[in-house]
């Protein structure tokens, strides 16, 4: 069985066990956290939200809140000097499925 969530402004397919990362969510590493937002219910039969499926969630883990690689931001007009740099970390939420309701 899968399911398909909205998180933060993004559409993840989901399955039990699996491991995702999605945008900075507000809480603590260790702490369940239900999405209910779910627009699909797939598996034998498959279930399409408008836009939601009614009463689905979707349970998982928050393993550990984390920041990603940095990377260079970097502008610069040819033969004008100027130049600016500037470095970017986003932030993430790993999380672990860990059920999906139906």
């Amino acid at each position: 069985m899968y399911a398909v969530i909205e998180t933060g402004g993004k559409q993840v397919r989901v399955s039990e066990g699996s491991v995702i990362y999605v945008e900075r969510l507000d809480v603590e590493a260790g702490s369940a956290y239900t999405f209910d937002k779910v627009l699909m219910l797939g598996g034998e039969s498959v279930n399409i939200g408008n836009p939601y499926v009614a009463g689905a969630t979707v349970e998982a883990t928050v393993e550990k809140q984390g920041k990603q690689k940095k990377i260079i931001v970097f502008k610069y007009k040819p033969k004008k000097k100027y130049r600016r740099k500037q470095g970017h970390r986003q932030p993430y939420t790993r999380l672990v499925i860990t059920k999906i309701n139906g």
